[in-house]
């Protein structure tokens, strides 16, 4: 039974796509603020991810602009597997981003590098959390990866 579930999991997996979304000025991660950040490029922490989950296809976006966030979740929300979404300073401002998020079918899992509840007082408040699945925030890069093993295990 164990070998048949195994099976069955990897036949899923094989067929699985999530996106992680970045927001603005994620691009930059690296060198911004590496006291908050960090200092690993969003692409190298990419790869490493890619290698640890060959079994899917991971996709990555990243843009500065609210309506190109919006239009890549209506472009892979109703094919893709699911979201991983880091909108960065939208997060507290665009409800544009959450209507988005809330109109398609395929779950999404908002992730913050730094927990924004230990920061300014304008970062306490997020338009996405009510239309994610979920929320990780204040664990650094490894967000990104509890997010994809969450949405593996769904």
């Amino acid at each position: 039974m164990d070998h048949l579930q195994t099976f069955k999991n990897k036949e899923k997996f094989a067929t699985m796509k999530i996106l992680i979304l970045n927001g603005p000025n994620l691009n930059l991660l690296g060198t911004r603020e590496p006291d908050i950040y960090g200092s690993e490029t969003f692409e190298s922490f990419f790869g490493q991810l890619c290698s640890a989950y060959p079994q899917i296809s991971l996709e990555y976006f990243q843009s500065n602009h609210e309506g190109e966030l919006i239009d890549k979740l209506h472009e892979v929300g109703f094919s893709f597997d699911g979201v991983v979404l880091n909108a960065g300073a939208y997060t507290h401002t665009s409800i544009a981003l959450a209507d988005a998020v809330s109109a398609i079918k395929a779950p999404v899992v908002e992730v913050h590098i730094s927990n924004v509840h230990k920061r300014e007082p304008f970062r306490h408040h997020s338009y996405l959390s009510a239309a994610c699945v979920g929320s990780i925030v204040g664990l650094g890069l490894d967000g990104y990866r509890l997010a994809v093993e969450w949405l593996l295990r769904r």
